[in-house]
């Protein structure tokens, strides 16, 4: 988890850049998710948001300052997805944030912490240049197969098989439906980031991410109807936030604070009923980041979800067996 301010800035040996660099740490930890690690909001949560996160790079800080920013952050803004972060961010830290964006990416339009490197998980990532000018939006990603040269033909099939993932549809010449609306985490792990006609080495960087295992859903035979209904629902839904394995511990799981309910904890599930997690899952729970879904789903399929959680994760009791 993310260090309080005192122990980040204790951390950096200038003390002229200690405070930028603790609010570069809490950006990389809260805000980039929706504004991109270089300010600029191209990020797959950005393309579902409406409206779309702010784009510091192309914000004056002339015309957006810095007191109003500081109570976007400490507040919220009512109508956007920019939630408060004064129960997550003390004052200090709330004022380095917002210096740092401000000085990283509306002042000096600078790009941040390179995300790809040896430390994060990406050793030798240069071998994926094919991949690059799709990655940089240089190339659209609907660009006809037959008017790309084999090259750009190699990184298209690798952009679409492991920076989609991140990056969504970069660039495209026809916008159109955002392209999945299943749930996913990172790395997309069911493909293999090599081709037929990429080296054997590629496919080390499918053991990047620690929160591979948690995009696996479990494997169970003879499910009923209701709960192979409940497996899709939960699948293309819930495991956004809950994991395909239902314990919370994906990448976006991990991410959320609040974190999402772990479905296999004995101790917490050992108290669940049927109608309390229905109640729960139609209504939401204030203050955490479990939204309701009674205007989503239909009665019907709160309960297929709530037989595929009892089934996979953890059995789920009536009341009258409690």
């Amino acid at each position: 988890m993310l260090a309080d301010a005192t122990n980040i800035i204790a951390q950096v040996s200038s003390p002229k850049d200690a405070g930028h660099e603790a609010g570069r740490a809490i950006y990389n930890f809260y805000c980039y998710f929706c504004h991109g690690y270089s300010g600029n909001a191209r990020t797959l949560a950005a393309s579902y948001l409406n409206p779309k996160p702010r784009n510091f790079l192309t914000t004056p800080p002339d015309i957006l300052s810095r007191e109003s920013m500081i109570d976007a952050v400490t507040h919220g803004r009512q109508g956007t997805a920019m939630k408060s972060f004064s129960h997550a961010l003390s004052s200090a830290e709330i004022e380095a944030v917002v210096d740092f964006v401000r000085m990283e990416f509306m002042v000096n339009k600078a790009e941040n912490t390179r995300y790809h490197t040896v430390e994060n998980g990406w050793p030798n990532h240069e071998r994926y240049a094919p991949a690059f000018p799709f990655a940089m939006g240089e190339l659209a990603i609907d660009t006809p197969w037959d008017s790309l040269t084999e090259e750009q033909q190699l990184g298209k099939r690798v952009f679409l098989e492991s920076c989609v993932t991140c990056h969504d549809r970069a660039k495209v010449e026809d916008e159109g439906a955002i392209w999945e609306l299943r749930a996913v985490s990172y790395p997309r792990n069911q493909y293999s980031h090599r081709g037929d006609d990429m080296p054997a080495a590629a496919d080390t960087m499918s053991q990047a991410s620690p929160y591979k295992k948690h995009d696996q859903a479990p494997v169970i035979k003879d499910l009923s109807h209701s709960e192979k209904r409940g497996q899709h629902l939960f699948q293309s839904n819930c495991a956004f936030c809950h994991a395909a394995d239902g314990t919370g511990k994906n990448w976006i799981g991990s991410f959320l604070d609040s974190h999402p309910r772990n479905l296999t904890d004995a101790g917490f599930m050992g108290t669940m009923t049927r109608s309390r997690l229905k109640k729960v899952i139609q209504e939401g729970l204030p203050g955490t980041t479990m939204s309701a879904w009674k205007h989503v789903l239909k009665d019907e399929e709160i309960d297929s979800i709530i037989d595929y959680i009892s089934r996979s994760f953890h059995p789920v009791a009536d009341e009258n067996t409690k």
